[in-house]
């Protein structure tokens, strides 16, 4: 059970991807996987300027931010809802993309374009937007992410939490405030996130493929990825060995998997096996 607050946070994060998870900050809450996409953090339409006391709120919170920033472990970003781009990184963010922060901020929502991978960015990058449009203060969602820094021209995991930082007089959302920490490459959790993420992207993609199969055909996919033979299917699900390599060929055909390993991720991404 949750409080208020945290189930409210539930219902208005309809639909998180496995590994994005959503909290008010007491008990973290895991959903399941949406195909919205959004290129970026800002709203579906473009917002019009900031107003001067939008502008001066946003200078007292970042000046905030900015007073302790470099003293958090990690790296401290504001996105600005307005400009959809960055208003502030600490220096240890801006060394390891060696970039000043006035170059940052004009690259506006090129930003996460340029430095993050986006395969894993369809999953999280929803989330955030959903967590605009919410009026709860609370809810903080928090994502694994890779991140391509000047000074790793390879993508390296971070582990990140996102809340809103600032909104207006209307409770419009101006500013998000995330804090970043790379994962140790040597980790085991490294590769176990890049595992579940490759599946849940295989998940989100084959999806259509996996509606289409009947529920025999579903029968025969689990026992077919657990290695067993036709005539061992047949016996288990009483059905002649004819009908089972029938149910194979289906299974192929529906699915485009040309090898056994390839039968066998569905049954793994779908929770067959």
């Amino acid at each position: 059970m949750g409080t208020d607050a945290d189930l409210k946070c539930r219902k208005n994060l309809r639909m998180v991807p496995k590994l994005v998870s959503v909290s008010n900050g007491q008990k973290p809450c895991f959903m399941t996987a949406t195909t919205t996409q959004r290129p970026f953090l800002g709203p579906p339409n473009h917002l019009p300027p900031a107003t001067a006391a939008q502008q001066a709120s946003i200078a007292q919170a970042v000046a905030e931010v900015a007073a302790t920033a470099d003293l958090h472990p990690g790296v401290t970003i504001v996105h600005n809802l307005v400009t959809e781009g960055i208003e502030y990184m600490s220096r240890r963010g801006l060394e390891l993309l060696q970039i000043s922060l006035p170059a940052l901020q004009a690259l506006g929502a090129d930003y996460y374009h340029r430095f993050f991978n986006p395969v894993d960015a369809r999953d999280y990058m929803p989330r955030l937007y959903e967590l605009v449009t919410l009026d709860d203060p609370t809810c903080v969602v928090s994502f694994f992410q890779q991140v391509r820094t000047t000074e790793n021209p390879e993508y390296t995991w971070y582990f990140s939490t996102t809340r809103v930082l600032l909104r207006d007089a209307e409770q419009g959302p101006l500013l998000l405030i995330t804090t970043a920490s790379p994962i140790d490459p040597l980790h085991h959790v490294t590769h176990k996130v890049s595992r579940l993420l490759e599946e849940n992207n295989f998940l989100r993609q084959h999806a259509p493929r996996f509606a289409s199969l009947t529920r025999r055909e579903r029968e025969v996919l689990r026992l077919l990825a657990l290695g067993h033979t036709a005539p061992q299917i047949g016996t288990e699900l009483f059905l002649a060995t004819q009908t089972v390599e029938t149910h194979r060929r289906n299974l192929r055909q529906k699915l485009r998997a040309e090898s056994l390993f390839e039968l066998g991720q569905y049954a793994r991404a779908f929770d067959l096996i």
